[in-house]
């Protein structure tokens, strides 16, 4: 992915007219923004859980260089906050209104 990490300034009239209102569009970015975050999460915990061992010996804490490589790559990634507004913006996410269609 190639999002940009810093803080960009959106337009908010552009977000609003995704949905034709601006609560319900950062409603949505934030619905996917949990998404993404437990996903990262449980990708997280996976590849952690190799590691994992039932004694706790401080040498083999500072010596496993590979699972602190693990930890520095989730923590460069960009905020799941941010990943969502980008799909949201790029209509990428998909989303649709319940209560609209049971009343049609």
């Amino acid at each position: 992915m190639a999002i940009n990490p810093s803080i960009v300034t959106r337009d908010l009239d552009k977000i609003a007219d995704k949905t034709g209102n601006i609560y319900e569009s950062l409603h949505i970015v934030g619905q996917r923004a949990k998404q993404i975050s437990t996903n990262l999460k449980e990708e997280l915990n996976t590849k952690l859980s190799e590691f994992a061992s039932t004694v706790d010996n401080l040498e083999e804490v500072f010596e496993n260089k590979e699972q602190i490589e693990i930890s520095k790559f989730y923590e460069r990634m960009p905020k799941p906050s941010t990943i969502a507004m980008e799909e949201f913006i790029e209509d990428k996410i998909y989303h649709r209104f319940p209560d609209q269609e049971g009343a049609e």
